[in-house]
């Protein structure tokens, strides 16, 4: 009896420079593919689930500091370095890879309020609250690139004594100048031991201060009696000045569009504004419960990380009025000072528990050696999710995220409060004469008045 077999050459089934996988045969006619949405629409259901499974954004600990850590440094010509400051004057040099101290900074006797290094990346300055600014010659790249496990101490190379307590000190971005605040702005020389210039607007304490990346001369300050200043070292006095309804802790220059900056606010936002029309907030970023401490912005200018006083870590879309990623731990205590590592990859960030925390900016994102078609697939499903957010059930996958009950509470308490108020004021414009109540944007609204 014959037997009738269909006979196919294996070489015709399979990919070309590999001997096991299959070849796979794309027919790309949309009348013959009838189900490609409905492929597409579970496949986003499934990254996005993915997404969530795969997300671990905590990478660990720098435990070494015995007080709490207040501020943070970044140098622009190492990559895995990281510099920090605790109230107890103790100043140190992390290796991020390995998270081990390379070497210590002692000297200061109080707080220290302010860390920047130079813009050849050589020279570390430091300020706190017992009235000195310290300048210390920064380590060579072998300790951090070894990952050395000794700790190694250095001695000032310049120490200036002035007549008031510092509160914050930042470097030019292109320049020798640095400028220190506190009961007013001090611009200095690294040669000079005494302020090259000085700046008073008010007579309140100056809080915090940063150099615009785009123009050297530019700075903007923010004080304790609620006001954001710009100044220009090629004048003779301030620039321009708001006053807002509640005090900013902090500020931070967009590097990709140097005219815009974003202030982190007491009352648990933050405001984009454009330095050339401070009359109007261009965004108004929400979803903290508390005080905003620290902002800043990525490399990339698209996203923006903020360390608030309830206890969280969020990074946000540099447009975006809410954030993208939460991120908190149990022992983690009020976030003083955060930081964007040099390649956007990482978020450090420095709380009240003495601990430096490291996290990953993309909490699902694969770790190591990504091979050429995982990197396809990880693409695809970017794109997958990005085609079909706007769906609903993608859309809560993507959107949500675990908080901790105090801060669940608060923010349906906030929800509650702002839709009070919203219907209370429907209801006074009701009952009023047509035109008579106008109620400002938030933009506009927690910006009192602009001092030219």
């Amino acid at each position: 009896m014959k037997v009738k077999v269909i006979s196919r050459s294996a070489d015709e089934f399979t990919r070309e420079r590999s001997n096991d996988l299959q070849r796979v045969f794309h027919n790309y006619d949309p009348s013959i593919r009838s189900q490609e949405k409905a492929v597409e629409y579970v496949r986003a259901l499934n990254a996005a689930k993915l997404e969530k499974i795969f997300a671990r954004p905590f990478m660990g600990a720098m435990d070494g500091h015995i007080d709490a850590i207040s501020c943070m440094a970044k140098n622009p010509n190492h990559l895995k370095g990281i510099f920090s400051g605790s109230m107890d004057g103790d100043i140190r040099l992390w290796d991020m890879s390995s998270r081990r101290t390379v070497c210590q900074f002692p000297g200061h006797q109080g707080a220290v309020r302010g860390l920047t290094v130079s813009t050849d990346g050589r020279i570390l300055v430091s300020c706190g609250t017992d009235c000195s600014v310290r300048l210390w010659n920064i380590p060579i790249a072998a300790p951090i690139e070894l990952g050395g496990s000794t700790e190694n101490s250095a001695k000032p190379i310049s120490v200036y004594l002035w007549k008031n307590a510092f509160w914050g000190v930042d470097h030019q971005w292109d320049g020798e100048l640095f400028a220190t605040v506190g009961a007013q702005v001090d611009i200095w020389n690294h040669n000079r031991s005494q302020p090259v210039n000085s700046f008073e607007w008010g007579s309140d304490s100056v809080i915090s201060v940063r150099f615009n990346p785009g123009e050297p001369n530019l700075l903007a300050t923010s004080a304790s009696d609620r006001s954001i200043t710009l100044y220009d070292l090629r004048m003779a006095s301030p620039v321009r000045k708001i006053i807002m309804m509640t005090k900013t802790n902090s500020l931070s220059w967009n590097p990709r569009e140097p005219l815009n900056f974003t202030a982190a606010n007491e009352d648990g936002n933050c405001y984009s504004y454009d330095a050339r029309k401070l009359d109007e907030a261009k965004c108004v970023h929400k979803d903290h419960v508390s005080a905003v401490m620290d902002i800043d912005y990525s490399p990339t200018g698209r996203e923006f990380v903020t360390g608030s006083y309830d206890r969280t870590v969020r990074i946000f879309q540099y447009n975006g009025g809410h954030s993208r990623e939460i991120y908190h731990t149990k022992r983690m205590q009020r976030v003083f000072c955060v930081k964007f590592s040099c390649d956007a990859s990482y978020v450090i960030s420095g709380s009240d528990d003495t601990n430096l925390r490291l996290w990953k900016a993309r909490a699902s994102e694969q770790l190591g050696v990504v091979l050429p078609r995982e990197r396809k697939k990880h693409d695809y499903n970017e794109a997958l999710k990005n085609r079909y957010k706007h769906l609903p059930e993608v859309k809560r996958i993507v959107r949500h995220r675990h908080l901790p009950k105090p801060i669940f509470k608060a923010t349906s308490l906030m929800r509650v409060m702002a839709d009070a108020r919203k219907r209370k004021d429907e209801r006074r414009k009701a009952h009023s004469a047509p035109g008579s109540i106008k109620t400002a944007p938030l933009r506009k609204r927690r910006i009192i008045k602009e001092v030219e």
